[in-house]
């Protein structure tokens, strides 16, 4: 295997399947793996919201894993992101979403696996679950490979296959179809990765156990399947007609509108500390200085994020509220991701020194963009355990559910956006705040029901909506501005 240019013309595969739970993460994830393992800069993606398994991507390539969603961001940025995130690199793996057809519900083809194929113009590799079938599996495989014929299905794993029996059958039937089938892994015991209410648990979370689970699908695929195949399919794609994105020209051409005029809102009852403490500036005196939280409990954020702050002139710096008992010297504005706070809300709540340091940022009026685990961190309790106590609101544990994209609007002026701004985004989580909205709340939204969430209050902007900014890059400027003039 040798290196190639890159460029637009980066090779690319694919990774998708007929449905969940077909092996499609283990077979993605496993073949980054084992094409590291073999000296290739492997590029990471992934379709769809999906935090999670970005993070097990990254651990298998030593690369930020990034996301590629045609509704959060529209399909036209899906080109340019993906060429981004593989500038320098040999291959790139792009694992699919669901089966390969589905996509946002009553959307048609939008934001599905097939459609990222078709806009990447990469060839289709599907994973198909053979545990039950023999035959039957070449009428699956033309049924996928008939339904759109601009989607390219250049081969199939066969995953779960019994005995050498099983796997000449299943080769047999699939030949039939005219499909190479360039690998096929055997049914055994599965690789430990545990799952819990949101599914996987995050790598962040398990250290050691993470890098063995990733070390092991990577042989299971260098074991099961033909790499030197897999890599030459990927070499047979074109270069993409599309430039690659850049955070700081998506800001120039997307210039923000004028600052709100901030309004000093009604401080929540029994505060740890009181409204209108002084800020401290930023060591420089130039670039803002904003704080992300990271750790164990805040895992979820888009590595464009922190790329756009960078461009808007932000020094950005991450916490750990887990193990930090105050902000980073110097906090001027402060980004709450998504994660798992119900999971550490114990610890979270013994460190008070970190709460009140959050609570003074809120109080002086300094922007803070919180969502989801952000939003339930920023409450006054979170199942009965004290928080920051920023928002005057509740959050629990909840048996429903909550789970699917959203065409959403500004409702109210904030450090991230003007009232009427719309946006997409998505929402993913377990959890209920009561209220459910502020006063000045954060979103209406518009599909698929229509309701407001969520909380704006001074410089805070609190809410369950998860957004991509790649798609609306003013967000970022402001919010750097305000931590300007604030």
């Amino acid at each position: 295997m040798t290196s190639s240019d890159s460029g637009s013309a980066v090779p690319r595969l694919v990774i998708a399947a007929p449905s969940s739970g077909s092996g499609k993460t283990t077979v993605a994830t496993g073949l980054m793996a084992a094409l590291t393992a073999r000296g290739l800069a492997v590029s990471p993606h992934k379709v769809g919201p999906d935090y999670i398994d970005p993070g097990y991507h990254a651990l298998a390539t030593g690369r930020v894993g990034r996301n590629l969603d045609a509704y959060l961001c529209g399909p036209e940025l899906v080109g340019p992101l993906f060429l981004h995130g593989a500038r320098g690199c040999d291959i790139a793996v792009v694992e699919g979403v669901m089966g390969l057809y589905d996509g946002a519900a009553g959307e048609g083809e939008l934001a599905s696996t097939a459609q990222v194929a078709k806009l990447l113009r990469a060839p289709v590799v599907l994973v198909v679950d053979a545990s039950s079938q023999s035959r039957s599996v070449a009428a699956l495989v033309h049924g996928f490979v008939s339904w759109d014929p601009e989607v390219r299905i250049g081969g199939v794993i066969l995953n779960k296959v019994a005995s050498d029996r099983h796997e000449a059958l299943l080769r047999e039937a699939v030949d039939s179809v005219g499909v190479p089938v360039l690998g096929v892994l055997r049914r055994a015991a599965p690789v430990e990765t545990p799952s819990r209410h949101l599914g996987l648990v995050p790598v962040a979370e398990r250290g050691s156990d993470a890098v063995d689970a990733v070390a092991a699908m990577g042989a299971r695929v260098a074991d099961g399947c033909d790499l030197e195949a897999l890599v030459g399919l990927a070499r047979s794609t074109g270069a993409l007609s599309c430039a690659a994105w850049d955070a700081g020209e998506a800001l120039v051409s997307s210039p923000p509108p004028p600052l709100p005029v901030p309004s000093p809102g009604a401080a929540p009852p029994d505060p740890l500390v009181r409204p209108g403490r002084p800020r401290p500036q930023a060591p420089d005196g130039l670039r803002r200085r904003v704080a992300m939280a990271s750790g164990a409990a805040f895992t979820f954020s888009y590595a464009e994020h922190t790329e756009l702050l960078a461009a808007a002139g932000a020094e950005v710096v991450t916490f750990d509220p887990l193990r930090d008992e105050e902000l980073p010297e110097g906090t001027q504005g402060l980004v709450i991701g998504g994660g798992f706070p119900e999971v550490y809300a114990s610890e979270l709540s013994a460190n008070e020194g970190l709460r009140k340091s959050v609570a003074e940022l809120a109080f002086s009026g300094a922007p803070v963009a919180a969502e989801c685990a952000g939003l339930l961190y920023l409450c006054r309790e979170l199942d009965g355990l004290p928080m920051c106590g920023v928002l005057d609101a509740a959050a629990r544990m909840s048996e429903r559910l909550t789970l699917g994209y959203r065409d959403a609007v500004a409702v109210s002026d904030s450090a991230l956006a003007v009232a009427g701004t719309r946006m997409r985004g998505h929402e993913f989580h377990r959890t209920a705040v009561e209220p459910g909205a502020g006063a000045a709340p954060a979103w209406g939204m518009r599909a698929p029901e229509r309701r407001v969430e969520g909380f704006v209050e001074r410089g805070v902007h609190a809410s369950y909506l998860h957004t991509h900014w790649a798609a609306e890059p003013g967000v970022a400027r402001r919010f750097v501005e305000r931590c300007r003039t604030s």
